[in-house]
């Protein structure tokens, strides 16, 4: 546990010294957020949507951002010499999820703030439950993208998974179309999807209708991050040739 912590702290010493970084993970997503908001100034469409925009851009973004960052890791060997220490895979994962997840609490805190007090995102139910499951969207980016990192070699590669961990769960999350006027096959895969259940909670919080499928879809979208993080650590390579 010690090595996982000393890794958290390593990941997030580098990540200080990274403006470039610490901009796209911080501020790009209160930037789309502001975007959408501006474009439907004037109409109700960003009240409806809004909810799944701060669900929607901090996911890819920490997505992209972990996946990157760990496979940098392997190709200039760095991991290779970490695990010749008493480090193992699954402290090295569980140290960048750590890390990341302090950044995620960081993010979405700037993210629903900017969406409430800024672009005017009315909030009906319990604030402080929207900011755990933005946070929890945010760490289901990171685990997706520390799970990726494990399969690819080059960067190019970790784009190429947007397309298959990525895309479909934005279509299928009910932002194009509801789910239920989906057809029944897309529906049924939709809904085992954990960005519609981030989505569907932000939603239900949002309007105060929040009840026990709102629990349910926080304990989904927590059984992805473990399953994820679990496969990141049991397939991570030890460098990448």
């Amino acid at each position: 546990m010690n090595s996982a912590f000393a890794t958290t702290g390593r990941v997030l010493l580098q990540i200080r010294h990274d403006p470039r970084t610490i901009g796209l993970m911080l501020v790009v997503p209160s930037m789309l957020i502001g975007l959408m908001a501006w474009i439907y100034t004037d109409t109700p469409i960003f009240a409806q949507i809004g909810p799944a925009m701060i669900a929607l851009f901090p996911f890819v973004v920490m997505f992209l951002v972990t996946s990157i960052a760990t496979l940098r890791e392997r190709r200039s060997g760095t991991l290779e010499r970490l695990l010749s220490m008493p480090l193992t895979k699954g402290g090295f994962i569980l140290g960048y999820a750590m890390a990341f997840t302090l950044i995620a609490i960081v993010q979405t805190s700037i993210a629903v703030s900017f969406a409430v007090w800024v672009c005017g995102l009315e909030i009906s139910g319990n604030m402080w439950l929207l900011f755990i499951v933005a946070a929890l969207d945010a760490l289901l980016g990171t685990s997706l993208g520390l799970m990726a990192s494990a399969f690819a070699r080059t960067e190019f590669q970790v784009i190429q998974f947007m397309p298959l961990l990525i895309f479909p769960q934005f279509l299928l999350a009910g932002i194009i179309l509801p789910r239920d006027q989906l057809p029944e096959v897309l529906e049924a895969i939709g809904n085992w999807l954990p960005l519609s259940h981030a989505i569907d909670a932000l939603v239900a919080i949002s309007a105060g209708t929040e009840d026990s499928s709102t629990v349910a879809s926080l304990f989904i979208i927590i059984a992805w991050i473990a399953v994820a993080l679990v496969i990141g650590s049991l397939t991570l390579r030890r460098r990448t040739p």
